[in-house]
């Protein structure tokens, strides 16, 4: 049976509109097709796929206006974020474009008595089930390193933008890819499982929480299907003694609030060393102070709503809970009364163990401030979670700043100085509770092939 769901705009929590849902019947004929889409498509030439895969990297900048309003509308980007995203996914379809026939070409290897390849043949339809933060992105990366592999891809997207994943699907569309090489499906959350089951389905990759990782890990493992998690993440960004203070501040707010604060990689847990902990306190404060939240079309807000009603009440449980527990709200936390789900810039001190802005992550515009005594203690806090995916930390000193990151942060990602986010030529994803495998870089290109060893008699 088919349902309705609704998107709801953040900003004013009016519905947008209502989307009908796929029976399992339809869902399992698109499914079929995608396989069937797959047959022909792995025969196509690096030179075809890249060529369609270009186009649709110029058709997103041709619209871009456009998706940047839609992504506004459907999850609260502000409006000036995201013309960025855009820009970032078509760099993505240039770089794995252009690289993806040296990832994949075929190796030669040794072989007593003969000759031996390695080559990576693609396997088929891959699932990939993509979160709401950033729309375009986070389905383009899994989708377009796939395609350029050879398989063909399926995509169930956060129902709350899924506005944007019909424009996507246009986009492909007028790319002039072949049908159902890229398909999107309007399904319930429940109806997942049945995709990760069908035969003809060979691979799982998801963005999302830890909790809902989980499970979709053990539904791909019933099946003996590989999967990819990216997950959720508290990451630590140090401020060492000898840090550009003024630097790291500018950084750290930006790191804390890009995107509404709802970032995987976002600067969460600050972590300063005691001969500097007031100096940047003081300075980080008085900026998250400055960054008030607004209507996120217009082009001058920073800080926009939280993307869901739900995950808004969860934020301040969160804050509520850690104050309950010890934690001193600076700035902030306190739930607006106004239309829409915002939340403001928060700031909470003599954050500890125990708390969920420790322990968790929190995500939307709060910020924990963590006093460590010295460099080792600093470190020992930024690795003292069950989250390995980013982190950062500042200090003039690069040298020793990288040989420290290099060596002991149990992460995935590293900024140095400054906040990064995903970058096409380098390898994304994390370790522990952050989720396995990797995304760019050419890793994600051959996450989902089949590494076949030829051994050739002479």
């Amino acid at each position: 049976m088919s349902s309705t769901i609704q998107t709801v705009n953040p900003a004013t929590g009016r519905v947008i509109r209502e989307f009908e849902t796929l029976s399992d019947q339809q869902l399992d004929q698109l499914v079929e097709q995608s396989h069937q889409a797959f047959l022909d498509w792995k025969e196509r030439s690096f030179d075809d796929r890249a060529e369609l895969v270009r186009r649709v990297g110029e058709l997103l900048v041709e619209h871009r206006d456009r998706l940047a309003r839609l992504m506004t509308e459907e999850m609260g980007k502000p409006i000036s974020q995201g013309p960025g995203e855009i820009d970032l996914c078509k760099a993505i379809c240039d770089y794995s474009a252009e690289n993806a026939a040296g990832v994949l070409a075929d190796e030669a290897r040794a072989l007593e008595g003969g000759r031996a390849l390695v080559t990576y043949q693609p396997m088929g339809v891959i699932f990939g089930i993509q979160p709401w933060n950033f729309p375009f992105y986070q389905v383009i990366r899994y989708a377009i390193a796939n395609i350029m592999a050879g398989n063909t891809v399926l995509l169930k997207h956060a129902p709350n933008v899924w506005g944007c994943a019909e424009a996507l699907a246009d986009i492909f569309r007028e790319a002039g890819f072949p049908e159902h090489v890229f398909s999107v499906l309007f399904i319930a959350d429940e109806q997942a499982s049945r995709v990760t089951a069908h035969k003809r389905v060979r691979g799982v990759t998801f963005t999302g929480s830890a909790a809902t990782g989980r499970k979709v890990a053990a539904a791909a493992g019933e099946h003996l299907k590989k999967s990819v998690l990216e997950l959720g993440s508290n990451d630590a960004f140090l401020v060492l003694e000898d840090a550009d203070i003024e630097k790291a501040v500018n950084a750290c707010v930006m790191g804390r609030n890009y995107n509404n604060g709802q970032t995987c990689v976002a600067a969460k847990r600050f972590v300063v060393v005691d001969a500097v902990y007031e100096q940047f306190r003081d300075a980080f404060v008085e900026k998250m102070k400055q960054a008030t939240f607004g209507d996120p079309m217009h082009e001058d807000t920073a800080l926009g709503p939280i993307a869901r009603k739900d995950l808004r009440d969860n934020l301040h449980e969160q804050v509520k809970e850690s104050i309950a527990n010890g934690a001193v709200c600076t700035v902030g936390g306190e739930l607006p009364d106004t239309d829409g789900f915002f939340y403001p810039a928060t700031v909470l001190e003599e954050v500890k163990p125990g708390m969920p802005a420790y322990d968790g992550e929190l995500f939307g515009p709060v910020a924990a401030l963590i006093r460590a005594s010295d460099e080792e203690d600093a470190i020992a806090i930024a690795n003292d979670s069950v989250y390995g995916l980013g982190g950062g930390i500042f200090s003039e000193d690069e040298a020793r700043a990288v040989k420290l990151v290099r060596d002991h942060f149990d992460t995935g990602m590293v900024s140095v100085n400054g906040y990064y986010i995903a970058q096409p030529n380098l390898p994304f994803g994390g370790v522990k509770d952050s989720g396995y495998g990797r995304e760019h870089g050419g890793f994600g290109m051959r996450e989902f092939v089949n590494v076949k060893s030829l051994m050739i008699a002479q």
